[in-house]
This record gives structure tokens, sequence and C-alpha cells, in this order.
């Protein structure tokens, strides 16, 4: 199982689909990758020679994957909450942010919702 940017690539996939695997890469750039260096898109991760793999991790160090990725997009996050915008506001109160409707749905977001049913008030 070859190791690629701290992620355990899957052996019996097909490359394209494994480098997906990491955080921060598509199916596009994986695409954009295997072109690159010049490796078939239809090999399966476990037949790949070492300095395939070396190809791959150097290739990969071009973009923003993994941790760096997560720790940006957390940073960005933040700043949008410090500054008090639209969206830093609904990110603090863990409402969606991008425009969908909350009145129904959004349940993720909101969580489950909790109901009492089937309460009778006691006649006296």
């Amino acid at each position: 199982m070859p190791r690629i940017s701290g992620v355990d690539i899957p052996r019996n996939k097909r490359i394209v689909i494994a480098l997906t695997y990491i955080y921060g890469i598509g199916n596009s750039i994986s695409k954009k990758i295997c072109a690159s260096i010049n490796l078939d898109e239809n090999i399966k991760a476990q037949d790949l020679a070492e300095g395939e793999v070396v190809k791959i991790r150097d290739e990969i160090k071009k973009y923003l994957v993994e941790g760096d990725l997560r720790r940006e997009i957390s940073l960005n996050i933040k700043r949008l909450m410090e500054i008090g915008s639209y969206r830093g506001i609904r990110h603090k109160r863990k409402l969606p942010c991008r425009g969908q409707r909350t009145k129904t749905n959004a349940r993720t977001r909101r969580g489950v919702k909790r109901t009492v049913a089937g309460k009778k008030i006691a006649v006296k």
C-alpha cells in the first residue's frame, strides 16, 4: 500500500481513483498528475514501481493538500468570523452559509429536531 502525503493509497484501485483519497485532490487534478508524469491512468496502485511513486509524490508537492489545505480553510473561516461578515456569522451560529433554506431541511447543520409528541395535559 503506497503512502503518499501521509495517506495510505488503496492498493486495488486504479491510480486515478486512488489519488482522490488524498484530501485536496479530486478527479481532474488526479488526471493532471498522471498526465504530467506520463503515467497510465488505468494502472493499479499496487502495480506502481517505487520510482513512479516518488514521481507522484514530487508532483503532489506542487499542490496544497491534506494538513496544509485544512489549516488554510480553517484560517479562512476564522477570518470571516472575526471580521463579522455574513458568512462568518452563519459559521458561528452553525447554520448554512451558502443561501440554502433553513425553515425546512438543513438538519445536518441545525441538528436533529427534537419534538415532544403525544404529551397530554392532565384534567383536574
